[in-house]
C-alpha cells in the first residue's frame, strides 16, 4: 500500500481559507451548485479517473470554471491541484474565466478558415474591441475559437449563443451580435 504524501498536510482548500484567500468560497456546504457537484463526485465513488465527468457538471454548473472550484474538486478528490487545473487547461472545452452574457465561437478549422472565418473573427474583434479567447469590458460578449464544429458544408460557421450560423458573413454575424446588445 502507498502512502498518500498529502495524508499530513491541511488540505488545499482549508489552507486558503485560513491565509483568507477564499474569503467568498462558502465554509460550509450550503450552496447548492456545491452540492450538485459533490454529490457527482460521489456518485462517481470518489474516482480520479472520472475527473473529466466531473469538471463538466461543474463549468455546467457554474459556467466555468473559477480556481476555487477546481481547488474545491482538488480536495474532494484527494488529488493534486496541478492535476485538475492540468486537465482543465489540456481540454478547449473549458473556460477558466467567466464569459460574457454572450458567447460567440468561430469555427478555424480549414474549410471555415479558407471560406473567410478570419476575416469575420478580425471585423468582429474590431467592432466589438474585444479579442479571441477574451470577454468584453462591459461583459457582454466572449470570443471563442474552435477547430472544427463538423458542418464543413457550410463553412464558414459561427455559433452565437449555441445558435449555428453557416456560410456567415461579416455583415450576418455582425448584425446578429448586434441585435443581441
Amino acid at each position: 500500500m502507498t502512502k498518500n504524501i498529502y495524508s499530513n498536510r491541511l488540505p488545499v482548500v482549508q489552507q486558503l481559507r485560513e491565509a483568507n484567500e477564499l474569503s467568498e468560497y462558502p465554509k460550509t456546504v450550503s450552496d447548492k451548485r456545491i452540492i450538485l457537484i459533490d454529490k457527482t463526485i460521489a456518485a462517481y465513488g470518489y474516482r480520479r479517473d472520472a475527473l473529466l465527468e466531473k469538471l463538466h457538471v461543474a463549468q455546467n454548473i457554474y459556467g466555468y470554471l473559477e480556481k476555487k472550484i477546481l481547488l474545491h474538486i482538488s480536495e474532494k478528490l484527494k488529488i493534486p491541484p496541478s492535476q485538475v487545473y492540468g486537465v482543465a487547461t489540456f481540454y478547449n472545452y473549458f473556460k477558466l474565466k467567466k464569459p460574457g452574457s454572450h458567447a460567440i465561437t468561430f469555427c478555424l478549422g480549414t474549410a471555415c478558415y479558407v471560406k473567410g472565418a478570419e476575416e469575420i473573427l478580425s471585423a468582429v474583434e474590431r467592432e466589438f474591441n474585444v479579442k479571441r479567447g477574451e470577454t468584453s469590458a462591459d461583459g457582454k460578449i466572449s470570443i471563442f475559437v474552435t477547430r472544427c464544429v463538423g458542418a464543413c458544408a457550410m463553412a464558414p460557421n459561427v455559433i452565437i449563443d449555441d445558435e449555428m450560423i453557416g456560410k456567415a458573413t461579416k455583415e450576418t454575424v455582425l448584425d446578429k451580435i448586434r441585435s443581441l446588445l
